[in-house]
């Protein structure tokens, strides 16, 4: 048996347990006489994933579910062959089914032609739906559902006491999620989430990508700000809800200007 590195009491994060990066943060909610997982990543890093969990003497059998934030294959491309080793049940939010179901390669960004990226996205049946204001019993851990739209529709975060698990909403240096309408996302709905992270108490947000880190309202603002300004920039496509530009120009053409 290892050592087992919790960074909160009842979580363990299997890339500081590794002391590598495994693609994307996996938590391992330990409820004492059961435990779950958040995420499970890339299907080429499972292995090593429930190695971690048998050195730390966690059985496998005593995995009671796992909670996908979202559908996105980094995530969730080993999540059909954790659920049949695992033999626990998978939870996502009702609009993460059909991508996972389906394997829907463009939604959960397993394929994007035109940069020549294509990885095979299994496909994975949902077993439970969870969704705002559900509350998940892990043993003796409890973990809040908040529907977290923007990044995907379906993106979800769970609060547990001071904690809050934000998915890809946020991360340590300002950056948020890929922003993309052929992916599902969601610019006003993503401000809004945001809003809701910065406007709660909790203490630290454990992200779905790269370090675990207090939160930061000053960084949340400027997130926030900068998000509200691409809903008027047309480098943002349909994902903007307007470009004053073209207002300003019609305004010049009904007024015979020629701003040279």
């Amino acid at each position: 048996m290892v050592e087992r590195r919790y960074i909160f009491p009842g979580i363990i994060e299997l890339n500081v347990q590794a002391r590598r990066r495994l693609g994307v943060n996996i938590y391992l909610i330990d409820g004492g006489t059961e435990y779950a997982l958040i995420d499970v990543g890339f299907l080429d890093e499972l292995s090593e994933v429930l190695e971690l969990i048998r050195q730390m003497n966690f059985s496998l059998s005593n995995c009671k579910m796992i909670l996908a934030t979202h559908a996105d294959a980094d995530h969730t491309q080993g999540l059909a062959r954790a659920r049949e080793v695992l033999k626990c049940k998978v939870a996502a939010h009702p609009k993460s089914v059909a991508p996972l179901q389906d394997g829907d390669e463009v939604l959960t960004y397993a394929r994007i032609d035109a940069q020549n990226i294509h990885i095979p996205m299994p496909r994975c049946k949902v077993d439970m739906t969870i969704d705002e204001g559900d509350v998940v019993t892990i043993g003796d851990r409890k973990l809040e559902v908040w529907s977290t739209p923007g990044h995907t529709a379906g993106q979800l975060s769970f609060r547990m006491g001071s904690l809050l698990f934000s998915g890809d909403n946020i991360f340590r240096d300002g950056c948020v999620g890929v922003i993309d309408a052929h992916h599902g996302s969601n610019l006003v709905e993503f401000i809004a989430s945001l809003k809701r992270i910065r406007a709660c108490d909790a203490e630290y947000l454990l992200p779905s990508h790269g370090p675990i880190f207090r939160k930061d309202n000053a960084l949340l603002d400027a997130t926030i700000a900068r998000l509200e300004s691409y809903t008027h920039m047309a480098d943002f496509g349909t994902c903007a809800v307007d470009w004053p530009l073209l207002d300003e120009w019609e305004d010049e053409l009904v007024q015979g200007k020629l701003n040279l």
